[in-house]
This record gives C-alpha cells, sequence and structure tokens, in this order.
C-alpha cells in the first residue's frame, strides 16, 4: 500500500521571487573571431574581471525572421564561459535559432528589459512654460542607501540596485561591491569596487584605506596592475569620473582628515 506524507511541501522549500542581477551581451555582430579578439583586448588589462557573472545574449541587433544571419551560438557560449561568463538566456532571436538556443540550455528571454546606459549629457530643447496644476503630484522619494555592516569575504558580491551603497566594514581581496550610485566604504577596499554601474557618470568611490584590486565608474575601470600612486595607496581617498578632451579616466585623490 502506498504511504502518502501528510507533511506539507512548504516544510521541504519555499518559492519567492528574487532578483539576479545579470549582464546583457549585446551583439553587434555575428563575426566570433572578431568578439574574441576584442574580449582579449577589453579583458587584456582586466584579467579575471568577469567572475561567473550571468548573461542574457541580446541577438536583436543582428538577426531576424526576414534577416536570419549566420550564428555559431556554440561557438559564442563556449568563448564566453572561457572569459568568467555563464549564458542563462538569449533574446530577440527567431524561431530556428531559438530552437538551437534551447537545445544548448539558453532560456528565452524574448521579455527581458535591457536597460541603457545613462548619457553623461544630452541636451534638449527647452519645453514651453506650462502653467502649474492646482495640486501638484508629490516628488517620487529616492530609495535610501544599502547598508552593509559585515565585513565581505572572498566570493561575496552585494549589488545595490538603483541606490547608494554604505559599507561599514573590510571588503576584502576577492569580494564585489557594485551601485548604481555611490560607494561608501568606512573601512578598507581591497577587493573591488564598481560604482555607477548603470552609467552614472557622477557616481564616486570613497573608502577609508585604497587599496582596490579593482575600481569602476561608468564602465571606466581600473586594476591593482596599475597601482594607485603613494599618496592615495592605503590612504582615505575617493575616486570620481574625470572627462578630458582625450576621453574619459579615473581620478583618485586623497581625503583630508
Amino acid at each position: 500500500m502506498a504511504i502518502v506524507s501528510e507533511a506539507p511541501f512548504s516544510s521541504c522549500y519555499d518559492i519567492k521571487s528574487a532578483d539576479l542581477p545579470l549582464l546583457a551581451w549585446v551583439l553587434k555582430t555575428s563575426d566570433i573571431q572578431a568578439i574574441s579578439q576584442a574580449l582579449h583586448q577589453q579583458l587584456a588589462k582586466t584579467p579575471g574581471f568577469f567572475d561567473q557573472d550571468p548573461v542574457i545574449i541580446d541577438v536583436s541587433q543582428i538577426v531576424s525572421d526576414q534577416n536570419p544571419l549566420p550564428l555559431d551560438l556554440s561557438a559564442l557560449l563556449s568563448l564566453l564561459k572561457q572569459h568568467g561568463l555563464v549564458p542563462l538566456a538569449i533574446k530577440g532571436a527567431p524561431e530556428a535559432l531559438l530552437d538551437q538556443a534551447k537545445a544548448l540550455g539558453l532560456v528565452d528571454a524574448s521579455d527581458a528589459r535591457i536597460k541603457r546606459s545613462m548619457p553623461v549629457f544630452e541636451p534638449v530643447q527647452a519645453p514651453a512654460p506650462q502653467a502649474l496644476p492646482a495640486n501638484p503630484p508629490p516628488n517620487p522619494v529616492p530609495l535610501s542607501p544599502m547598508v552593509v555592516d559585515k565585513p565581505l569575504r572572498s566570493g561575496q558580491q552585494i549589488y545595490a540596485k538603483g541606490r547608494d551603497l554604505i559599507v561599514l566594514a573590510m571588503v576584502n581581496a576577492g569580494a564585489e561591491v557594485i551601485a548604481d550610485g555611490h560607494i561608501h566604504i568606512y573601512a578598507g577596499l581591497r577587493g573591488k569596487a564598481i560604482a555607477g554601474a548603470r552609467g552614472n557618470s557622477q557616481a564616486r568611490i570613497f573608502a577609508q584605506a585604497m587599496e582596490p584590486e579593482l575600481i569602476s565608474i561608468a564602465g571606466i575601470y581600473r586594476t591593482s596592475e596599475n597601482p594607485l600612486p603613494k599618496e592615495v595607496l592605503g590612504q582615505p581617498a575617493q575616486v570620481s569620473l574625470q572627462s578630458g578632451p582625450d576621453g574619459d579616466k579615473l581620478l583618485i585623490t586623497p581625503i583630508k582628515t
């Protein structure tokens, strides 16, 4: 006789929604060799920049039902995995390519929304003056900063989505802190710090002891292979993005206490 357990399934597990920070790999070519060369050039100065980061492959710019451009999806997956990326899904694939993607273990992410980077400056035409409504809507309340009060060990990652990040303890080597806004570290920074993750060029990084493996603001980065000047290495310092005729670069300056 079959015995049916009366214990509810909820005693074994819970099903909850979760947010996972994903990278979107928006392809502009199907040339695997060209993609490989571009990756090698980009990562030459930052080996190990990608650390098993989950990624959505967006092919909507290069293929469609009317333009079924050949794409060696298997070779692309191998290339991305080789550089520390974990392909999870595909977006914008026509039916034939989508069937191939599913056979390779990818999920259909056609409904995924790819976030656009915030422009550094975008001039707009001033609108014509308009009368204010009698009862103007209240201003939206900005998200409060995310606060982390425990040391971050190697392999741990914190992402403050849409807000600033405040860390009250050490960010050890191998750990990673990411924020769409500013990053404040009231201790030593020995791991990776990525501010302005969605393109906010006004974001900054502050640390009481600046000894990072990698610092980045709005996609502009610097690694420990390019040592910091003695006046800021291991000292209270801040990182900002400076624009000039030669392009954007990170500016690291001491914080006077």
